[in-house]
C-alpha cells in the first residue's frame, strides 16, 4: 500500500465543498481542513504507484476549487496503530 500526503491549497471561500469532493474521489481516505499555509490536507492511499497520477493529477487537482497541490510520498509508517490489523479480514492461516 502507498500513502501519499497532499497539501491542498483552495478557492478560501469554498473549503467545505472543495473537502467533500475531494473526499468522495477513489483512493482519498481522509481530508482535513487544517491550519496553516494550505486549506487541506488529504491521505491518498493505493495499491499501486501508477495509480497515485490517477487519483492525484487526474481527480483530486481537478476539482473546481482546487487552486494547488504539492504531494509528499510516504516511505514508512511510524504509527502506535497496526494498519495492516486495520485491513485485516479475520481468515486464519
Amino acid at each position: 500500500m502507498l500513502t501519499a500526503i497532499v497539501l491542498i491549497d483552495t478557492d478560501a471561500a469554498r473549503i467545505p465543498e472543495v473537502a467533500a469532493a475531494i473526499a468522495d474521489v477513489p483512493g482519498v481516505s481522509e481530508v482535513y481542513s487544517v491550519t496553516g499555509e494550505v486549506d487541506l490536507i488529504a491521505l491518498v492511499r493505493v495499491r499501486e504507484h501508477e495509480a497515485l497520477a490517477d487519483v492525484i493529477a487526474d481527480q483530486v487537482s481537478k476539482v473546481e476549487g482546487v487552486l494547488r497541490t504539492q504531494t509528499y510520498i510516504a516511505f514508512r509508517a511510524y504509527s502506535k496503530h497496526d494498519l495492516e490489523q486495520a485491513f485485516d479480514l479475520g481468515i486464519e492461516d
